[in-house]
């Protein structure tokens, strides 16, 4: 074997890794978000992860692959329809040497995340029929646009945005339709008072959520790093460094945030500073030194816990806090590199120039905010379109009296906790032969 070959074997070996770390997220989601919520909905809640990453799996291998990646215009691909096609039909893949299919379960990684980022706004109230219906519409017609732009040959590729991993490809696409859907489904019953003040609905097991946040971290190596598809230069270990490092300091300013704000070191707020911290480190990781990550983390992590609470007052109730830890720490992220660009980064990537801070003037900060807005529009009027539709139709949301049953046994026809939540249960007593 020569070197080359082995070369193109180790980069091989490092996507496919990468990309069952990516996919190993939604293990990750299911935890956090059961664990975040009640119990009378906690089955519901961690298997529409398996539902939502199996719709996005046959609608990006069918269509929104071709969308994000296939030969076409400044708007979107339009050849490689059920990921048929050669290099040249997805040229902008070209620069990764590993085969096709790799390229492909990696990118599907990304769209299961951000659906699953966009189910935290539908958490506790929406029929299991909507997600079926705009999980299809998300990863076809809106998630694989935006990839189009940034990553496939799009307009903002075009004119070097800087989103390594997906900031805003990603992240803030999720959340701009967890936020729209929040909106239209209305808060849970019993979140607000008569006089609009929020009360608190706690989830049921702070444990699962700790290790969902866990388990997304380990898997953010794969993420970020592993948008690298290659090893031979061992810049994915300059990427998981300054990955780790935002992580860190999120948490830990989280935690901080929340102690002087009401008063307790919250444990969910420290893990949504790990999480808001690690979404802000994606556009960024590749391109900022180390202190800046820090910096970012930090930044992330404490904003994010301020805007959930300043979002609940205004009478939006996000269970999953989706739209403050992916959609504010999102555009926080994407744009910081506006600030923090390096030059010797900047130059090892080839993408964008140089932030603020190293004198690159205010170019790079325009383009970066260009790609928030733009991103942002188009998942907004998309998203608003699509689930107004729906609840004009179908509705999106189920009865009182099904969410008060809990949506285990009312779309499922079980408890997730029999033993706790079903008064019929009966342990059957073991029968001896």
């Amino acid at each position: 074997m020569d070197g080359k070959m082995l070369a193109a074997g180790l980069d091989a070996l490092w996507v496919m890794v990468s990309a069952v770390l990516v996919i190993g997220m939604q293990a990750g989601f299911a935890l956090l978000e059961a664990g975040s919520t009640r119990m009378k909905n906690s089955g519901h809640v961690a298997g529409k992860q398996i539902l939502s990453f199996a719709i996005a799996s046959l609608a990006f291998w069918a269509f929104g692959f071709a969308i994000a990646f296939g030969e076409g215009n400044r708007l979107m691909g339009t050849d490689g329809w059920f990921l048929k096609g050669d290099e040249k039909t997805f040229a902008s893949l070209s620069w990764a040497n590993v085969p096709l299919a790799l390229k492909f379960l990696f990118q599907l990684g990304f769209a299961g995340v951000s659906l699953a980022i966009a189910w935290g706004g539908f958490a506790e109230r929406a029929k299991l029929s909507v997600y079926f219906l705009f999980g299809t519409i998300f990863t076809i017609a809106i998630y694989p646009v935006i990839g189009h732009w940034v990553w496939g040959g799009g307009w903002l590729g075009e004119i070097g945005m800087q989103d390594f991993a997906g900031s805003t490809v990603v992240h803030l696409q999720g959340a701009i339709a967890a936020l729209v859907a929040t909106v239209l489904l209305g808060p849970r019953i019993g979140k607000f008072n008569k006089d609009k003040t929020p009360n608190v609905i706690p989830g049921h097991n702070q444990v699962y959520t700790v290790i969902g946040g866990l388990i997304l971290w380990i898997g953010w190596f794969g993420f970020n790093a592993g948008s690298t598809m290659a090893v031979g230069d061992g810049f994915f270990g300059y990427v998981a460094l300054t990955t780790n490092l935002a992580a860190a300091a999120g948490a830990v300013a989280a935690l901080v945030t929340a102690k002087i704000m009401v008063g307790k070191a919250d444990i969910p707020a420290m893990v949504n500073g790990v999480l808001a911290a690690l979404v802000a480190i994606t556009a960024a990781c590749a391109f900022v030194e180390p202190w800046a990550a820090v910096v970012i983390g930090a930044a992330a992590g404490s904003l994010t816990f301020w805007t959930s609470i300043y979002f609940e007052r205004k009478g939006i109730d996000d269970p999953i806090y989706a739209f403050s830890v992916h959609g504010i720490a999102g555009i926080i992220g994407t744009i910081s590199t506006g600030f923090f660009a390096s030059p010797r980064l900047v130059e090892i990537t080839g993408i964008g120039k140089a932030g603020l801070v190293y004198g690159g003037g205010f170019h790079q900060l325009i383009v970066q905010t260009a790609g928030v807005l733009g991103a942002s529009v188009y998942v907004a009027i998309v998203s608003f379109v699509v689930l107004f539709v729906l609840k004009k139709t179908i509705g999106l949301r189920v009865t009182a009296e099904q969410e008060i049953s809990g949506l285990d046994i009312s779309e499922h026809g079980s408890y997730g906790y029999p033993e706790q939540l079903d008064p019929a249960y009966q342990p059957k007593p073991m029968v001896q032969q």
